[in-house]
């Protein structure tokens, strides 16, 4: 199974506007066997080119699921990416084939680690 949507695009969406840097309260229905939990996005200054956002997804189902794609209101786009250090340097970069969550497994989007990438937000 893939997820078509973002996971934690569909908590903001299911709780309603959310403020950046603001948690939804209620998660939103995601892929069967999906948990979408704290999701939230990094405050930005005016005129910023692109926004950090987090959450912690579980596999609570029996196959693995992929994060195919991500998406908010408004963000012109959104990207899944991973950041990794190299002989002392941060390296950043877009997962071109998504990020797979095993089955029973926990992945925490976050600063540092891996996230979700949106380019051109509006607010």
């Amino acid at each position: 199974m893939k997820l078509l949507v973002l996971a934690a695009a569909l908590v903001l969406l299911g709780a309603g506007a959310v403020a950046p840097g603001r948690v939804a309260a209620e998660p939103a229905p995601a892929a069967k066997g999906i948990v979408v939990k704290d999701a939230w996005l990094r405050a930005t200054p005016n005129g910023a080119k692109v926004a950090g956002g987090y959450a912690t997804i579980t596999n609570a189902g029996a196959t693995p699921d992929t994060l195919v794609a991500a998406s908010i209101p408004d963000a012109a786009a959104g990207e899944i990416h991973t950041m990794s250090m190299e002989n002392g340097v941060m390296h950043m970069g877009r997962l071109e084939h998504g990020l797979t969550i095993a089955p029973g497994a926990t992945v925490s989007l976050k600063p540092g680690g891996d996230h979700l990438m949106f380019m051109n937000p509006a607010a």
